[in-house]
């Protein structure tokens, strides 16, 4: 019927202008006058029939992430009432895009598809919203709203391991395809946790123990003892924050915590991804990305121990340009331990421009300003008496980064994407180190040191592809880079003055050069990963990777024991592979891999205070099993590793039987442990999280100072680690978390001769917060029980060290949302 009338009305309109005379006196209003008429007839008769077939209407929206505010693609929108739906009335459902957004069809009826609705009553109707690795949403809404966009915010959920990653591959890729233990930290433990350092939230990741040396300075345990050794690769985005050969064990105070969305921690080799340094794993920090919308935060907190801190992170989309920057300036003043102050700022900047669906070019800078004193630890007396005065006034630590990226992603389709990829750095570390200051042995009142500067600049280039097959569901992910990045050293001698007490209490001016030199280093590589399904549920991934090093070394001073090795180029090349299994049911899966790690020579093993540079790369052999558990409707969720890594050629010093020492691959170790994971959520008010490590780290060939150490544990190497949480956030108080946490480290010997032992630390934890609209406040209490600890002791030639635990810390924080 309403075709037929939208028959007439043309027709009869095509009459009137056509054959009315244009010389009958009122002809135009006649022709108005009817045109008129019938479209009041039409809409009568439209409204008539609208009353029992319902009236079509769109509805839009987006979907965002509480947490960070960024877009949630692969959302599932549903109507309670599939007959509303007008393009799909089977499923009445749609799926977010890539920026979060969705639009589908509705016939605005909720008594029936063919039903009258009055137009005094207000209908409701419910939309159910879910999305893997989110608690589920439910949103009622009126008919008379129902057209209004609107924006959904979902809650992450902790930890879970079916949630894609992009450390192990460069690429996106489901957890249960890789076949390496990952940790993850998500938004929502960012956001609960409210860290002011890093390692106060990579240490809930299983087999991880980032030990704090003080204001963000900090030493890393994976799958290795409590270590200064270049054994960790750090990234931002998956680009290595410092190139390789100039490892400082400090690099992650250089990264901006503000900016950071997800960390993802691969544990055990990544060199076949990510080349050397990558041994016992990698850390890689993802950056936050521009909101769709305008977001942003300032916040303001401080604690009873010196400590303030502000930051601000606001974001936007002008519609292809999206950009978001976030920024912090922390310091400390007059903490616990005398002569311990230190200030950071960091800024990043994030971009994207969406020049097509398929193209996007994204920019990031990040800037970082640190200084701290450098008050030196503890020896045995003073940890014993809790005296906290340092004997150094003038020590410090001062760094300055600034790291540059450009990548550009292109999606051909579905089974094909690209990424050009450009990073630029400039990094200058510069020190009066206190543990350079050593006393002069013919007069006790004077002591030497010196202040050094090391630097380096770099240009790197990589090109990665992706693509996908549809034999045996098979992808290959290849790619080369080139790291081109030219360094220097310098060191100058400093005489410091010493009272009889045993304070350093000042110095004369720099008056020579220790050190001078200049290393470029240069890294090229070639990568490749190949997976594919050998049977239903089986899942083979090979990969490899080809590095060469060049080291270009020019010494500006003369050979002396002191300066360094003569000029010279030293060359490595290597091939590093790994081969892995996955098998997944469907609650259940299981991996096994065999991965190698590869470390070159450090430039200061080569050439600082070394006369001839001759030094083989460390190699180290992985072999690991691990899996995956889901029970009880996914309720309960277990993750595990068992891994054991034998160490090669590693470089120790030895001591010749003149007396002097001198660099050497002597080294061989034997690494094994138990990594377990566990997560409990009965429901969505809860979630309760669990990880401990077994284990073992030992020497199977070692020598030092002529004392053969074969079978002996590592120093600082603790055989247990466990970290617990319960996170409870009630319905009857909407914004408000309570998270109490447990942290255990356990005993280890001091020294590598295993004549002392350190009992370890246990800590207890309380946060919480509640966010009320815009405004949010929270309380965190670190060390609660104010135990008395050292983060990392350890035993010497030189006597005994404690890095001191912070004590009771007690950080209240405010926040604004807008």
């Amino acid at each position: 019927m309403q075709k037929l009338f939208n028959i007439l009305n043309s027709y009869c309109l095509r009459v009137c202008f056509l054959y009315v005379p244009k010389k009958w006196p009122g002809a135009g209003w006649t022709c108005k006058i009817l045109f008129l008429l019938i479209i009041s007839i039409t809409s009568i008769f439209n409204s008539g029939y609208g009353q029992q077939t319902g009236s079509f209407q769109q509805i839009k929206g987006q979907v965002l992430d509480q947490f960070t505010g960024l877009p949630v693609p692969g959302v599932t929108i549903r109507f309670q009432t599939s007959c509303c739906c007008a393009d799909n009335a089977a499923t009445c459902q749609c799926i977010s895009d890539t920026t979060g957004n969705f639009s589908m069809g509705y016939l605005n009826s909720s008594t029936g598809c063919n039903m009258p609705v009055e137009e005094n009553q207000l209908q409701m109707d419910t939309l159910y919203i879910s999305a893997a690795s989110y608690l589920p949403f439910q949103l009622i809404r009126s008919h008379k709203e129902i057209d209004h966009p609107f924006t959904a915010y979902l809650t992450p959920l902790e930890n879970n391991l079916s949630e894609v990653l992009v450390t192990a591959a460069r690429f996106r890729q489901n957890r249960s395809d890789i076949p390496a233990a990952i940790g993850v930290i998500d938004s929502l433990q960012i956001a609960l946790s409210k860290a002011t350092q890093i390692d106060q939230l990579i240490n809930k990741v299983p087999g991880v123990f980032m030990a704090d040396l003080g204001n963000e300075q900090h030493e890393m345990s994976i799958r290795q003892p409590i270590t200064t050794k270049s054994l960790f690769l750090y990234l931002e985005d998956g680009l290595p924050i410092r190139t390789s050969g100039l490892y400082n064990h400090n690099a992650l105070l250089e990264m901006n915590l503000a900016a950071t969305s997800r960390i993802e921690v691969l544990k055990g080799p990544a060199s076949a991804q990510y080349g050397p340094e990558a041994v016992g794993g990698a850390v890689n920090l993802i950056s936050v990305a521009p909101p769709e919308n305008l977001l942003g935060k300032i916040t303001a907190e401080a604690d009873n121990n010196g400590y303030k801190k502000t930051a601000l992170q606001i974001g936007d989309t002008f519609g292809k340009f999206g950009m978001n920057l976030s920024g912090y300036y922390a310091n400390r003043h007059n903490g616990p331990i005398d002569f311990n102050d230190y200030h950071k700022t960091a800024f990043t900047l994030n971009t994207v421009y969406k020049i097509t669906p398929s193209l996007s070019w994204q920019n990031k800078a990040t800037y970082v300003d640190y200084y701290a004193d450098m008050s030196g630890s503890l020896d045995s007396t003073a940890f014993a008496a809790k005296n906290f005065t340092s004997h150094y006034q003038f020590t410090y630590r001062k760094v300055r980064a600034f790291r540059a990226s450009s990548v550009l992603t292109k999606e051909w389709n579905n089974n094909s994407s690209t990424k050009l990829s450009f990073m630029y750095r400039d990094n200058q570390t510069g020190q009066n180190p206190a543990y350079r200051i050593k006393d002069d042995k013919n007069n006790p009142l004077k002591a030497t040191g010196e202040i050094n500067m090391n630097a380096f600049k770099s240009y790197v280039g990589l090109l990665q592809h992706r693509q996908q097959f549809n034999w045996h569901n098979s992808s290959l992910i290849m790619g080369i880079s080139a790291d081109i990045s030219p360094s220097y050293y310098t060191a100058n001698y400093i005489e410091v003055n010493k009272n009889a007490a045993g304070d350093y209490f000042g110095f004369n001016n720099p008056d020579s050069l220790l050190t001078d030199y200049n290393t470029h280093i240069n890294n090229y590589a070639a990568f490749l990963q190949w997976q594919m399904d050998i049977l239903q549920g089986l899942r083979l991934t090979l990969a490899g990777r080809y590095d060469r090093f060049d080291y270009d070394f020019t010494n500006h001073l003369p050979v002396t024991s002191v300066s360094g090795a003569p000029s010279s180029d030293v060359s490595y090349n290597h091939w590093t592979p790994k081969i892995g299994l996955n098998y997944n049911l469907k609650r259940l899966g299981f991996y096994a891999s065999y991965a190698e790690g590869y470390v070159p020579p450090q430039v200061t093993e080569l050439f600082n205070n070394v006369k001839v540079p001759f030094l083989k790369p460390q190699i180290f052999h992985n072999y690991e099993i691990g899996g995956w558990l889901h029970l009880y409707k996914n309720t309960w969720g277990l993750d595990w590793s068992l891994y054991h890594m034998l160490g090669t050629n590693e470089i120790i010093s030895y001591r010749n039987s003149d007396g002097s020492s001198e660099n050497k691959n002597a080294g061989k170790t034997a690494h094994s442990g138990l990594e377990l994971g566990l997560n409990y959520q009965p429901d969505h008010q809860f979630q309760v999280r669990f990880s401990s490590t077994l284990s073992r780290h030992k020497f199977q060939t070692e020598t030092q100072n002529g004392i053969q150490l074969d079978g002996n544990q590592m120093q600082a190497a603790p055989r247990f680690l466990a970290n617990a949480s319960i996170t409870y956030r009630p319905d009857f108080v909407k914004g408000l978390y309570i998270q109490p946490e447990y942290q255990r480290v356990g005993s280890y010997y001091m020294d590598d001769a295993n004549t002392t032992k350190y009992n370890g630390f246990n800590l207890v934890n309380l946060r919480t917060g509640f966010q009320w609209h815009k405004a949010e406040i929270w309380v965190n209490a670190v060390n609660l029980l104010d135990n008395y600890y050292a983060t990392v002791a350890t035993k010497s030639s030189y006597g005994y060290s404690y890095n001191l635990g912070m004590p009771f810390t007690l950080t209240v924080g405010l926040a604004f949302h807008f």
